[in-house]
């Protein structure tokens, strides 16, 4: 309980504008916290329908100590388990990725249909109910294309994250996208500070050559606000919306996740050297007009996104370690595009993997200052870092209020 405390007390005492006190980045006890505060009760991003379309096709991945698996079932539906066998705990999926009739332990080959539903248990005693030994079920949405799961017994809400973001996401028709290229780096820096460098352009100048060529640096792009008094967006609004694009910045009450559609530089179209087309194939049907510039989805913890007129990239953020997080990254395209005819996976990638890399190495020196005894919580810049700080007005609130009603909760317990 003293950790506990100790965090509620900081945050509480936290300098509006100022970054956080250095063990929110580098101390494991604050890191575990975050873990079971947020990342074990709230909904997380974790990959997209399109990446298992057939019955049997399924997906696994690590989220702090539990082990998850996706799969497609008969029926068509998308479903999330615990991915730790009812019989001694041993992995049931043990690939990142597959495809199997039935989900079977390899472990002593307890068998799984794809409802969860244990079906074979051999050599068992003839007393033994199958029906009480399936797997455990996490609560799994899909939106838009996206999956999203939560590991919490109880899920929040999933109707406002639904009605926010599918009308902005619909358009593209993600669901029936394909991923044509994904890769995963490990940046050794906190989770917070991957999104505090996300979450500004003041940086991009510096060390974003190739993705300055098509993304505007303007903080009414990248930040919080402004952007209805920007005419150039304001203009872009208009013109999307009038061709049935949802389009204006829109971001729930509480911060957690926002959608807005922004213009890319001049006559860019896609994140390319050239700005032009990295897909000769448009993503979409459903969008009728080009220069539709970048559909701006992010969603705290897990997730920010671009849904362009070629292709769409997303990026989930999955933490390892106080020091160490995941970021992996997926270009999907339409799902008849053919690579080598309508694109070419250099061209494809190679703004974002410079992109990726470089905010790898950012991290990565933000975190070494970070570790010295000399650091101390330094201001942000309004004009540039708004959604940095709204990013940590999101984080201290969220700890804050959840902090307190576990507090609450136990002293009416006592």
């Amino acid at each position: 309980m003293d950790i506990r405390n100790d965090v509620l007390r900081q945050l509480k005492n936290h300098r509006p504008g100022y970054s956080l006190e250095q063990p929110f980045y580098i101390d494991k006890d604050y890191f575990q916290l975050d873990m079971e505060t947020i990342w074990y009760r709230d909904w997380l991003f974790v990959g997209h329908d399109c990446e298992i379309p057939k019955a049997g096709n399924y997906f696994t991945l690590q989220i702090g100590d539990y082990p998850v698996v996706i799969v497609r079932g008969k029926d068509k539906l998308i479903r999330a388990f615990h991915n730790t066998c009812r019989h001694r705990g041993h992995r049931v999926c043990t690939q990142e990725r597959g495809a199997s009739a039935k989900l079977v332990c390899p472990y002593h080959q307890w068998t799984y249909d794809l409802d969860g539903s244990l079906v074979f248990a051999r050599q068992m005693d003839e007393s033994f109910d199958k029906s009480k030994f399936g797997m455990k079920h996490v609560h799994c949405e899909t939106v838009g294309g996206y999956v999203f799961i939560c590991l919490a017994n109880e899920a929040p809400d999933f109707a406002p994250v639904r009605e926010k973001i599918e009308p902005y996401m619909a358009p593209h028709r993600l669901w029936e996208a394909k991923v044509a290229h994904q890769n995963t780096i490990v940046e050794k820096g906190n989770w917070k500070l991957v999104w505090e460098n996300n979450r500004e352009c003041y940086h991009c100048a510096a060390n974003h050559p190739e993705l300055c060529r098509t993304y505007p640096e303007a903080p009414s792009a990248t930040g919080v606000q402004g952007a209805a008094d920007d005419p150039v967006i304001s203009e872009h609004w208009a013109r999307c919306e009038a061709a049935n694009l949802p389009s204006k910045f829109d971001m729930h009450p509480d911060g957690q996740f926002r959608v807005a559609r922004m213009p890319l530089i001049e006559d860019a179209e896609s994140y390319t050297m050239d700005g032009k087309r990295a897909v000769r194939r448009a993503l979409s049907d459903d969008v009728t007009i080009s220069h539709i510039g970048t559909m701006l989805l992010f969603h705290y913890p897990t997730t920010w996104n671009h849904m362009l007129v070629d292709h769409t990239i997303s990026f989930r953020v999955l933490p390892i370690s106080a020091e160490e997080t995941q970021v992996t990254t997926k270009w999907l395209v339409h799902k008849d595009a053919v690579e080598g005819v309508d694109y070419d996976i250099e061209q494809l990638t190679h703004v974002w993997n410079m992109t990726n890399d470089q905010d790898r190495q950012i991290v990565e020196e933000n975190a070494f200052g970070i570790r010295s005894p000399a650091y101390e919580p330094g201001p942000y810049s309004e004009l540039h870092e708004g959604g940095v700080m709204q990013f940590v007005e999101w984080y201290t609130k969220f700890m804050v209020d959840r902090l307190q009603g576990d507090q609450a909760k136990l002293s009416a317990v006592a």
